[in-house]
Parts: structure tokens; sequence; C-alpha cells
């Protein structure tokens, strides 16, 4: 073979399951993250694409950022291949396999923002990104005079929207291929910003007698950040979960960053997670945390001052303990509000609704507009465009150019 050949085994055609490879003319081998298919079913096995040879070896595989759908089919990938991420993102997927059993622990090696490794025959040029998931990167990969930058998720409008925007006033020249997200494509969310939504849950805050519960997700820390600043600033305390607590403390060291401990955030111990906790041999992590716990109990008193974590999980520990929604409430889901219509979405708004609690979903994705997509398109100007981890890309071309489109698993030679 001569040249470099690009190949997306999956995500061509959908959203999430991300496996790319890129084949250097001696045989070795990329891997650019194994997703696991965000349909998938809970228990299903053997969800690698078959395009995917696992008999060969790998020079390693690059795992753009700690979501499932970018990592989260590692289990199935032979345990020699290496495996490369940032620091705090290893950290948070070995710390999700230690907890919930959904990914393999592994030796993870690690990169630092901006500085080049080498693996195998690519250089690796790993730039830190806006998403709604900690610790993501892009991934300038360079072989053979060939070079091609992978997307993994972005945005322009969270809390790190400056990297992008350097980005696109400083890109890399000469890009043979950009693999680009395009989720947003043919879509309505919300692609407000984090200070925008700040703004937003202070209003909520102040405008509501009793408690306001949030549901959102622990690891998405922008969020985190902008509901401990709404909370500073109307005068409430964040009550957050233990694992919310462990992803926080986990990060102390990763920048400024809300910790158990400061004033207005609090632990809520529940039994459940207490004895998840104890079961998984991290009864220390809990005793560690009680100083700066709270029971559920006490979140049933002075309505007025808590913002409440919420998820369908704590509902079986708060109802005993008397924390169940009033029309004094209010409550704010801030996620895809697709999950509302899978099972525990659905028994999380029957709870609200019966209680007669406000909805006031306040989010923003984390995935960049249709217009932020153009504009990174143009001003990163590749000879190849390929597109992945989009719906809708066959239908929304306008305002691209120089788009290659492949199928799951067609290879094409750069």
């Amino acid at each position: 073979m001569t040249g470099v050949r690009l190949t997306v085994h999956r995500a061509t055609d959908q959203i999430g399951g991300n496996c790319i490879e890129i084949e250097a003319s001696d045989g070795q081998r990329l891997v650019l993250d194994v997703g696991r298919p965000l349909d998938a079913p809970r228990e299903a096995t053997g969800l690698l694409p078959k395009s995917l040879d696992v008999e060969r070896p790998v020079a390693g595989i690059l795992i753009s950022h700690p979501h499932q759908d970018h990592y989260g089919l590692l289990d199935e990938t032979p345990p020699h291949w290496p495996v490369y991420s940032g620091r705090s993102a290893g950290a948070l997927m070995h710390l999700t396999a230690s907890i919930f059993g959904t990914a393999p622990v592994r030796d993870y090696r690690h990169w630092e923002g901006g500085k080049r490794i080498e693996v195998g025959p690519f250089g690796v040029t790993p730039l830190l990104t806006d998403h709604s998931a900690f610790d993501a990167y892009m991934l300038l990969i360079e072989a053979e005079g060939r070079r091609i930058l992978y997307s993994g998720d972005f945005r322009a409008h969270g809390r790190k929207a400056s990297l992008v925007q350097r980005l696109m006033r400083e890109p890399p020249p000469d890009l043979d291929v950009l693999l680009m997200e395009g989720t947003n494509l043919g879509s309505d969310k919300p692609t407000k910003t984090e200070t925008d939504l700040e703004t937003d849950f202070v209003e909520l805050f102040r405008a509501t007698p009793g408690r306001v519960f949030v549901c959102w997700s622990a690891q998405n820390i922008d969020r985190t950040v902008t509901l401990y600043r709404a909370c500073l600033k109307a005068g409430r305390t964040l009550a957050v979960d233990l694992y919310t607590a462990e992803v926080l403390d986990l990060l102390i060291d990763a920048g400024r960053l809300p910790q158990p401990g400061w004033n207005n955030l609090k632990v809520v111990i529940t039994r459940a997670f207490a004895r998840l906790y104890e079961s998984k041999g991290r009864g220390d992590f809990v005793k560690r945390m009680a100083k700066h716990g709270v029971s559920a109990a006490r979140l049933a008193e002075n309505a007025e001052r808590w913002a409440i974590m919420i998820r369908p999980s704590l509902m079986r520990d708060f109802i005993p303990k008397g924390v169940t929604p009033t029309s004094d409430d209010a409550w704010s889901y801030s996620q895809w509000r697709g999950y509302l219509q899978q099972p525990d979405g659905v028994a999380l708004k029957a709870w609200f609704d019966e209680g007669g609690a406000k909805a006031a979903h306040i989010h923003t994705s984390g995935h960049a507009s249709v217009a932020d997509l153009q504009a990174f398109a143009a001003a990163m100007n590749p000879k190849a465009l390929v597109p992945i981890h989009g719906v809708a890309w066959d239908s929304e071309r306008e305002g691209f150019s120089n788009i290659v489109r492949l199928r799951d698993g067609e290879p094409l030679t750069i």
C-alpha cells in the first residue's frame, strides 16, 4: 500500500460509536476512539465494528474524551493494545469503571495538550478543546507527509470556547483531511453559552420559594461550575451526590473547580450510594466526605436554601426522608431532552408532575451549532472534509466545501 489509509469503521451516518483507523504504508495502525453506540442495549456485547481487524497489532488507541460513545468498547479490544488519553480523562474513565463497571481498568498512557508525541510512525498533537466532557481533545495526526485533524466532539459556546476560537485563528496548515463531527446538523438543540445558563439559573433560584432540583451529568464539569456560581449569586447551597463529589475531588489539581468543603457546596450521602461505595471498597471516601455531608432528611428543611442534584436513582432514598416535590419547588432537566423519553426520564418527570413542581429546563448542547461547524470547517480549509458523528450530513451540506462522503468501513487513501 502507498500513502496513508483512513477508514471510519463506525460513525459516518450516526451520532456516537466512533471508531476510526489510520494505517501507514508499512501496515502500522492507529485507532481513534472505540465508542459504544448510543442505541446499543445495556447488556449487548460484540459491538466492535467487524471491519476493524483485532488480530493485528496497533500502535495505539487514542481516546479523544471520556464519554461512553467514544471509549465504551475498550473492553472488547485486545488488552495489549496501548491506550492514550488526557490525564484527567484517564482518571475519569478509571473512576467510572471502578464504581459502575462500564469499562475495563486500563493502564492509560497520557499526553499533554499541545505537545506532540510519537506513536509508532504517527506524530500526534492533542489539542484541548471545548466540550461538555472534561479534558476533551481534537487530535492532529501526521504521517508520511499527510496531516489529518480529528475534531472529536466540540463546541464553541462553553467555558473553553476560546480554545476553539484560537485554533480557528491559527489553524494547522495544509490539512489533507478534517474528520469533523456534525451532531447538531438538522436539529434545533439549544446552543446558549454557559454564562447565559448561569444567568437563567440565578433567575430560577431567586424566583422559586422552595427547592430547585436539577438533573445533570456529574462529568459535565462546565454545568457543575455554572450551577455552583449561580448558587453563590442567589444565596443557595448546591447539594451533590457522592459520585459527583468524587469527580470533583479527583480533578482537584486540574484547575480551580468547586470542591467538597467549599462554601455553598454539600455532599448528600444517601444509604444506597454509601452501600455501593462500600461494596466497591471505597468506604474511606464516604467517611472522608462525611465532614462535608448532609443527610437527605436535611434537604426537607429550609427549602429555600437548596439547589439539589437529582437523578432517578436518588428518588428512592429521598422519598422516605420526606424529600418530595411540592408546588413551591422547581426542577430543571439540564441534559438532552431525548433522555426524558426513556423509562428513567419518564419516571422522573412523573414524580415532579405529581408534586406540582414548576419545570424550567435550562440546558445547552455539548456540540457545536451549525454556524460554528461551518465556520470551523472554513477556517481549517482541508483538502477533504470527511463527515462523522451526525445523521444529517447528506441533507445539510450547504455551507461546507470539499466533502468526501464515506460509508462505514470504506477506506480512503490519502
